[in-house]
């Protein structure tokens, strides 16, 4: 029998307390079915957890068959929990990386149940509720019925003699609530079984006592239980024994849990091997190395400035593993004969290096900065000076000897634009390429933010000088880049061809610039995607065919025509609409061709097309002047390409412009939408998101998957689609409508910032990069040590993080490890140290991950000590993997190492060898440290309250 008496609880947030159970007193017989019932807010849950003993009363007792359990401690309550109370849950709490035998034995295996008895009992379990042909599956592979009948397996394996119920028919239909409820009521035959439920149909139909709150205090129960002084017996405090899991059981959770996350453990244990690595390679780098890179530095410094993007990745974070990378590459030469495969881990490396360490950099600011002449860094900045550049927006066409339209974008007009990614790739030539495009092109594929209508890839601006009136091609250029026919550009409409140090530009370039046939590419093209073998044109160019080319650029702002609603549309992939724009387009002519000089010491003109800073300038003015910019600036609410706000401030606003968007469709489109959003409605997904800008008839968000939406528009016929869509606007509800706004119509809103961006606009004070020249080593130094000092005093969202160039080569350049040891030692031990702490953050995001994992283990009865010795098995097997990986890579590096080590010293005197007791050492201090790393976690884990972590999502 249980009872609870005169049970109170209160929950403190500040000084709010809320009183959850007032003063409240029950009797349960041993076998009933108790429905609890009552509002939300009631106290259902609190008392259904204080039964449970995942949460604390706060004064009162609960007394089990005698039992008080008023002086219970931690541990008597994982007991209790653990042999006497059953739970199911309305959304099942079953750990996912389980299968379902393994989570029905999980409350057996905490009871210390033999491995041979306890799978007998779950299966036995499993088959009672109609899964036994299940036992193998996951949870992800069962439907919410069945899970739930895995629940109450799991609840009912360890014989407990009470089963508490929260919402157990929550999550599912309605058949599927009779089938649970059926089987709950067969369990409360000879068990108690307790059930929180608002559904009080199913309640008064299947319980035998129905007991209802309010404000937390009973306000009727059908068929109480009275005790009397005779049959009452005085409680005592007994506990009920103690709940243990073994070793081999949290070693198995954490491996199985480890082996859904195979890449994130791998990639950990190689970082936490890299410490261990650090101390089996005893490698030398004398102090000659360091003074020769010093010696390079200072030679090639003034070729290279530090360069501050909008958005950059931080180099110091990254420079590790280039160095790591470029070691590895040495160490693999010469092993065609070994017997052994080697994996190059390169990509995935400089992929999670790259992605982890983008930056956003506050140009303005720093170039309000660098413009006061009182800074600090003025005094170093050298001849060159500091050099601004702009993301200017831009479309440049042309026609090619067929007369085709053809767009420096991409060779083709609108449809597929098959030249796009592949000028981009093939423009980008190695040898000729500064690091800073080649930084941008990786960025926007990294972050997603490269604009659609974003001036073409193979356009480049020409460096001016420090003065730009006085040398409008700076110096930087024109020492290292020859002129090889005509003459550098001297006007806005003046462009050059430039060309490797061999004469070559990318075949993709001559396409985009219609000096080839547009169709013998998309021919290509074709034969490419068909696998068939390409043999391209590569019949060489005359320098004055070349240049009779004559190209039209349309600024950004000219490619929106206003139509008759007032509305903006975007007509750059459109080639009627953009035949009709040259005639005001800027007419551009190639009057020179430009190569690198030999062993050119700075190539920051990729092979392509220069430009002057003048066009630079003309297009800044002139999107300033444009009609769409001024129009979108008297009306800073509405967008100029949709007539839409640009914010909805309630629920209503945003059902009124879903219901105004819509209206606005013509038939084409609106069909398209209706066909697309009954598509979705059937479950379909991966709708495709508009770029800012792009004009609302284009309705991307409602393409979805176009050829499913083309595929019903067809079926249907576009004005019943039409029509479909126009019936259920007129009878959507409010929630509806703002459904429709979220998914339709506010990616096509944009925001009043990305439609400037997009028409062309930009801010001379808010340059797209910085760099900053310097005539010597120590002044760049200085130049260094000036950005660092104005990042100790800027805001944090103003800090720079700006690319050393020399620094990133030099980096490239130092492959030998130090050789003196109290270095190497420091460097380790710092090593080591980082490898600790990120044990330590990958445990803890393991514990965020695992929350509710944490709850259905102390549910089920597992101790504090417990859950801390599955995160402490996690971290050890970590630790492990980190401690082998280590002295495995380092065993093989050891082989040429010692090689390159003679031949770069000139000696053979220096040799490396790892002992067998070192690497064992190794492997155990891999392990202690990553026990240490993970000991806070682990601790934070133990310490999770059961009832809040089962409600984590």
């Amino acid at each position: 029998m249980l009872q609870i008496h005169q049970i109170t609880k209160q929950y403190k947030t500040g000084d709010f307390s809320q009183q959850a159970l007032d003063d409240v007193s029950l009797n349960l017989r041993d076998s009933e079915f108790v429905a609890v019932l009552g509002p939300s807010g009631s106290g259902k849950t609190t008392l259904l957890n204080i039964i449970g003993g995942l949460d604390r009363y706060d004064s009162g007792d609960i007394i089990i068959n005698g039992t008080s359990t008023r002086l219970y401690k931690d541990r008597d309550w994982d007991s209790y929990r653990n042999h006497t109370i059953g739970f199911v849950f309305q959304s099942y709490n079953l750990i996912p990386h389980q299968s379902i035998i393994s989570n029905v034995e999980l409350a057996l295996t905490i009871s210390g149940v033999s491995r041979s008895e306890r799978r007998e009992r779950a299966q036995k379990a499993l088959e009672e509720v109609g899964l036994g042909d299940h036992i193998n599956k996951l949870p992800n592979q069962l439907s919410g019925g069945q899970m739930q009948r895995v629940a109450i397996a799991r609840a009912l394996v360890n014989n407990p003699s009470i089963v508490l119920a929260d919402e157990p028919t929550g999550a599912l239909d309605s058949q599927t609530s009779v089938q649970i409820m059926n089987l709950l009521q067969e369990v409360a035959k000879d068990r108690l079984v307790v059930m929180v439920t608002h559904n009080p149909e199913l309640a008064h139909e299947y319980a035998t006592r129905i007991v209802e709150l309010h404000d937390g205090k009973i306000v009727s129960d059908s068929n109480p239980l009275e005790l009397t002084q005779e049959n009452e017996q005085p409680a005592e405090h007994r506990n009920l024994g103690h709940a243990s899991m073994s070793v081999a059981t949290s070693l198995a959770l954490s491996f199985n849990n480890l082996k859904t996350k195979k890449a994130r453990t791998f990639l950990t244990s190689f970082a936490g091997s890299i410490g261990i690595i650090g101390i089996a390679l005893i490698l030398a780098v004398s102090n000659g190395v360091n003074i020769y890179i010093d010696k390079v530095q200072q030679d090639t410094m003034t070729s290279y400035p530090i360069s501050i993007q909008e958005q950059s990745f931080d180099l110091n974070k990254i420079m590790g593993s280039a160095q790591e990378s470029a070691q590895s590459s040495k160490d693999q030469e010469g092993k065609t004969g070994s017997k052994a495969i080697y994996p190059d881990d390169s990509a995935i490396t400089s992929v999670s290096n790259l992605t982890s360490s983008i930056s956003s950099n506050n140009l303005s600011a720093f170039k309000r900065y660098l413009d006061n002449p009182d800074s600090e860094i003025n005094q170093y900045v050298g001849k060159v000076g500091v050099q601004y550049s702009y993301d200017t927006k831009f479309s440049v066409f042309g026609h090619d000897p067929k007369g085709t339209l053809v767009s420096a974008s991409g060779v083709t007009i609108g449809g597929g634009q098959q030249g796009g990614v592949a000028s981009q790739m093939a423009s980008m030539d190695s040898n000729t390429a500064d690091f800073s495009q080649v930084q941008s092109m990786q960025m926007a594929t990294l972050t997603g933010k490269a604009q659609a209508k974003s001036s073409p890839k193979i356009f480049t601006e020409i460096m001016p000088g420090k003065d730009e009136a006085k040398a409008p091609i700076g110096k930087v250029i024109t020492d290292n880049y020859e002129v090889m026919h005509g003459s550098w550009p001297k006007d806005k409409n003046q462009i050059v061809l430039v060309l490797d140090e061999h004469n070559k530009i990318p075949l993709a370039t001559l396409y985009d610039l219609g000096l080839k046939p547009a169709s013998d590419y998309n021919d290509m093209m074709s034969q490419l995607n068909n696998g068939q073998k390409v043999k391209a044109d590569t019949a060489k160019l005359d320098y004055d065919q070349a240049m009779k080319q004559t190209l039209d650029l349309v600024p950004a702002s000219d490619q929106y025509v206003k139509g008759a609603d007032g509305h903006y549309q975007y007509v750059g992939d459109d080639a009627g609409q953009v035949s009709q724009l040259l005639d005001k387009a800027v007419h551009l002519k190639i009057v020179g061709i430009v190569k690198p000089i030999p062993k050119a010491s700075a190539t920051p003109l990729p092979a392509g097309v220069g430009y002057s800073r003048e066009l630079t300038n003309y297009l800044i003015d002139y999107a300033g002047k444009s009609q769409i910019v001024a129009d979108q600036q008297t009306d800073r609410d509405h967008n100029v390409l949709t007539g839409l706000n640009y914010t909805a401030a309630d629920d209503t606003a945003k059902a009124e412009q879903a219901k105004a968007f819509v209206a606005s469709l013509d038939e084409t489109h609106k069909a398209a939408m209706g066909s697309a959003f009954m598509s979705g409605q059937n479950g379909e997904s991966g709708q495709s998101q508009p770029q800012p800008g792009v004009q609302a008839q284009q309705m991307p968000g409602a393409a979805g998957p176009a050829g499913q939406a083309a595929g019903m528009t067809a079926q249907m016929g576009q004005q019943a689609a039409a029509a479909s869509l126009d019936q259920y606007m007129a009878n959507a509800n409010q929630e509806q409508l703002v459904t429709i706004y979220e998914q339709y119509v506010r990616p096509q809103v944009g925001s009043y910032k990305d439609n400037m961006t997009s028409f062309g606009l930009i801010s001379r004070d808010a340059p797209s990069s910085i760099r900053i020249y310097a005539d010597s080593f120590q002044a760049k130094q200085s130049i260094t040590d000036s950005i660092n000092h104005y990042n100790d005093k800027a805001k944090k969202d103003d800090k720079i993080t700006y690319t050393d160039y020399v620094g990133l080569i030099m980096s490239s350049v130092t492959t030998i490890i130090n050789v003196i040891s109290g270095v190497l030692i420091a460097f380790v031990s710092v090593s080591l140290i980082v490898s600790s702490i990120m044990i330590g953050i990958i445990t803890y995001i393991s514990v965020l991950e695992r929350t509710k994992e944490i709850g259905i283990l102390r549910a089920m009865g597992a101790s504090k000590h417990n859950v801390s010795q599955v995160f402490n098995a996690e971290t050890g097997i970590i630790g492990l993997l980190s401690g082998l990986l280590g002295v495995g890579i380092s065993l093989l590096l050891l082989l040429p190492g010692n090689a390159i080590i003679h031949k770069l010293m000139g000696t053979a005197d220096v040799n490396a060898v790892l002992p067998v007791n070192g690497a064992v050492i190794l492997v155990i201090l891999s392990v202690v440290l990553t026990l240490i790393g993970g000991l806070i976690p682990s601790r934070k884990a133990a310490k999770q309250d059961p009832a809040t972590a089962l409600r984590t999502e």
